[in-house]
This record gives structure tokens, sequence and C-alpha cells, in this order.
């Protein structure tokens, strides 16, 4: 028997007077945690949901995500995180494709009506029949017409619920990634594959008494979910939340709270060294931090020097994917940084480079693609037997990342031999883009490509060729956009041409489009 949910029980009975979760003056001891779980399993059973059932869960990184997450497993059921930004036809798409039971649906505000946009995309969705809105206070009135709140539907429910016995090898998450065709494909995550990473995240950085994770990678995402949430709540972590990322709240609260442990992308690295803080004193942060981790994309060397000097701490580059639960690769702690490197493979898992046939590349310096065999890779896409077979073999994992070997054996991300574009963190992949973009009456033909941007690391671009007759404008188009896509997918930049490059079969050449670009400082928001 192995449950993911275990990692907060055994927590809940070492320290259940031990501050699990903060945000703002909200506290949660391990203890009401787990209570607060126990009751959203008993819920899930009452409504027929059991094991092996999928259940999703749109939340910011406020209490009710953990609550919700351990909820699901102790039921025996699949947690479906979503991201936060997606659109109602979006949502619907992934309901549909995991085969979501039920959803968990936080409400939002105006600026982020995820709400409205859920219950949209549960509408549309003939299968999935519980719909649970989280609200920021707790009533029982929903501002949703038509919906149920999760605190009417836990209205007088009692904590008195044993968790349901899973195996290993049983499915714990649905992660959706961008894959190498068509639309998000679901990373099946065992309780195993995601049990050992939190393990090797303990010996990645070490167990102490108490740490005190400052959480700004959002919860539904693998790197924030299991590096973070996961491995801090095995270790009896304190979890202070941040639902937004920015600067000055994060000094702010690194401050207040004697965070020792801080994970981000490299923006956010930036950011904090850019942003002016008066009433934050670095000497205090520096003398608490003592694990600082970064992935997405390789860190700048001044990035590296300037955070080291400021506050005390090197900052630990890694690699990893959705489909690698995350951790595959990570700088070793206590030996000397390497700028621009993704590090050493991790405890009891493989890494290796291949060529286009996976024969393997052998030579220090010789340029492969990253395959990776180990406990952390997934079981597979969730009902996509043939995608699967496309990237696994002899449980090899095929990345489609592009990286060189040095003679010590860390390993250097060199290219991604996909077209995927990274924003801020976030995987973005072009043809997605495509298809919303040619359903657009004025848009004939299109591609998405990534170019270079000082901030987001890649901003999104779509080259566009007019319908006949079209007077489509930039503006109008990103505008657009905007209302069919998730917040870090839509177009920033748009350029009208009159024709695309191809070769000689028709295929549109955006390696061509890339190279005539130069670098972005900034774009449409």
């Amino acid at each position: 028997m192995l449950n993911l949910a275990s990692l907060l029980e055994t927590s809940a009975r070492a320290v259940p007077d031990r501050t699990a979760v903060v945000l703002g003056v909200q506290r949660l001891t391990y203890a009401e945690l787990d209570e607060a779980a126990r009751r959203v399993a008993g819920l899930l059973h009452s409504r027929g949901i059991g094991p092996g059932d999928k259940v999703a869960l749109s939340c910011p990184n406020l209490p009710w995500f953990p609550i919700v997450y351990y909820g699901i497993l102790k039921a025996g059921a699949v947690v479906v995180p979503l991201n936060v930004l997606l659109k109602g036809r979006e949502i619907a798409y992934h309901l549909a494709d995991s085969e979501a039971k039920a959803y968990f649906c936080f409400e939002g505000n105006a600026e982020l009506p995820m709400g409205q946009e859920g219950w949209s995309g549960f509408d549309g969705t003939p299968g999935c029949e519980n719909f649970f809105l989280m609200t920021a206070a707790p009533t029982e009135h929903s501002p949703i017409t038509g919906t149920e709140t999760l605190t009417a539907a836990l209205a007088d429910r009692n904590a008195d619920f044993e968790t349901v016995v899973t195996e290993s090898g049983d499915t714990a998450v649905i992660l959706y990634t961008s894959g190498t065709t068509g639309k998000p494909k679901g990373a099946e995550l065992s309780h195993s594959n995601v049990m050992l990473n939190v393990l090797t995240c303990h010996k990645l950085f070490g167990e102490v008494e108490h740490d005190v994770h400052l959480i700004a990678l959002p919860l539904f995402h693998s790197f924030g979910q299991v590096v973070q949430m996961n491995a801090g709540i095995a270790s009896g972590a304190t979890l202070v939340l941040l639902p937004r990322f920015d600067a000055p709240s994060a000094l702010a609260l690194m401050q207040r709270h004697a965070v020792t442990f801080f994970a981000g992308v490299p923006t956010m690295y930036w950011a904090l060294l850019e942003t002016e803080a008066p009433d934050v004193d670095l000497s205090r942060i520096a003398g608490n931090l003592r694990i600082a981790g970064s992935g997405g994309s390789a860190l700048p060397v001044e990035i590296h020097r300037r955070f080291s000097e400021r506050f005390g701490v090197t900052i630990l580059e890694g690699y990893g994917l959705s489909e690698t639960s995350p951790a595959a690769t990570f700088a070793p702690r206590g030996e000397k940084v390497r700028p621009g490197s993704i590090g050493r493979p991790v405890w009891g898992v493989e890494v290796d480079l291949v060529d286009k046939d996976w024969a393997p590349v052998k030579g220090a310096d010789a340029i492969g693609e990253i395959v990776i065999r180990g406990h952390n890779v997934m079981k597979g896409y969730h009902n996509r037997p043939e995608a699967t077979a496309e990237v696994m073999r002899n449980g090899w994992f095929r990345t489609g990342d592009l990286a060189r070997r040095d003679s010590d054996g860390w390993f250097y991300i060199v290219d991604r031999a996909k077209d995927m574009i990274l924003r801020g963190g976030f995987n973005v992949y072009p043809r997605e883009i495509e298809e919303v973009l040619l359903t657009h009456p004025a848009v004939s033909m299109v591609a998405v490509i990534g170019v270079p941007h000082d901030r987001h690391g890649e901003e999104v671009k779509a080259c566009v060729v007019r319908a006949p007759g079209a007077t489509l404008t930039e503006e109008e188009l990103i505008a657009w956009c905007k209302e069919q896509m998730a917040g870090y997918k839509y177009p920033r930049i748009v350029e009208f041409r009159a024709a695309l490059p191809t070769n000689a079969t028709g295929k549109i050449l955006k390696r061509e489009l890339r190279d005539a670009e130069g670098h972005v400082t900034e774009a449409v928001r």
C-alpha cells in the first residue's frame, strides 16, 4: 500500500500543532489541514467518487489547494490540477480529456474570473457531474448562479474518514503538458513516482527540524507542487503561500516569516534583484535563507553572482519535466556552481544523450537529446498509447531537449528540439495557439514562434497572413486572442506578412522566422 496522502498524515501525527500553511493572517496547523482534507474525502465518497476516479482542481496558491489536493488523494481518486489561467473552452477540453467526474474551482476575482470560466467549461462537459466553487471567504451562498460552494457542500460533514488503500503503481496525479503534437496531454504520475521524487528532494536539499518555504511557484505546476508542497509537507515544513508573485511581496514575506527555502524560475530571481525594497532588511533574509532552487531555463552568470553576494546563498539549478515528476537533474549541494548547467542526475535516475534513432551519443561536449530513466518517469500519457510509445523505449523517456555533457557528467541545455515556447516559466505549444488563431475569419495562415524577451525569457509572436480583403489590425487580433486563451498563451506580438516561408513540401519554415527576429524588451500585455 502507498498513498501520497500519507505525507500529510505522517506530519499531522508528528507535529499536529505546527503551522502547516500560512496565507496572510490565516494559518492552518497540520492537524487542521489533515482534518479539512478528510472532510473533502468524505464529501467525494458521498458523491460516489472513489478509487481511480479523476477530480480536477483549479486553484491559486491558497489553503484550499492542499486541502482539496490531499482530500482527493485520501478518497483514492486522482488529482488533475489545472492552470488557473485557462479559459472556458480550454477547461472543457481538460475535463473531458481527463474524464473528470468532479471539479473544484476557485471563484477568482474581477481581474481573473476563474469561477465563471470554470463553470462555463464544466457546463460544456457532460461527463463531469460535480462542481464545487471554492470561495475566498466561507459562504454557503454562491456568487455564481447554479453552483454549489464547497463551504455548503462540507457543512455538517465530519472528518471521520479512513484513507483509501492505493497501490504504489496507481495513478495519483495527472499533470497536463504540451507534447510533441496536438493539444495538451495528461502525464500520469503514480503514487510511487511522486513519493520517490519527494525523497529525492530531501536528499538534494537536506532535512532540517523546521523549514519555512515561500511558495511563489504555482501549485498546479509540478515544480511547486512536488519540490515544495509535497516535499515540504513530508518534512513538517511551514508553507507560506503567495498567490501571485511580485518581488516586493515576496521579499516582505521572506523577512516576516524567516523563510529558509525559496524556489523560482529565472524571471523571479531577476525581479528580486531588481526591486527596491527600502522597508526590507536583506541581511535578515540572507541570515535565514538556506536553499534557493531554480528551474525552467538557465540562469545568467550575473544573476548567480549578484544573488550570492546579496543573499549569501548559491542558487541550485535543476532540470525536469511534468513527465519526470519533475526532478531529473540538479546541481549538487556543496559543490561549486557551474552557471548554465542543470547539474547531474538525481538519486536513482539515469540521464543520457541519444541521436534521433535512439543511439547513444558519446564523448565530452557531444550534443544529443536528453533521455531519462528511473523512478521518476511517468506511467504514460492518459489514454494516448501512441503518444506514449513515441517518447518511451525500454523505460527511457525522450524529452525533446538537446544538451551536452562535460567530462565530469554535468549537463548543459543547448536547445529545445521541439518548437515549445517557454514564457515566464510556462510552456506554450505553438500548434495549439495556431489552431485557435485559424478559427478567426480574418486569419488565412499563421505561424507562432517564440522570440527572445528580456523579462519572460521568450515572448509569443504570431506571424499572420490575412484572409483576402481582411483589414484586421494587430491590436484587434491581440484583444481577440486575450479573450480566447489563457494569459500566458496569447500572442503579445503580431506581424502581418504577405506570405510565410515554406519548403518544397509546403512546411512552414519557422526557423527562418526566428532567425529574422531581434530581442524584445517589452510587448503588449
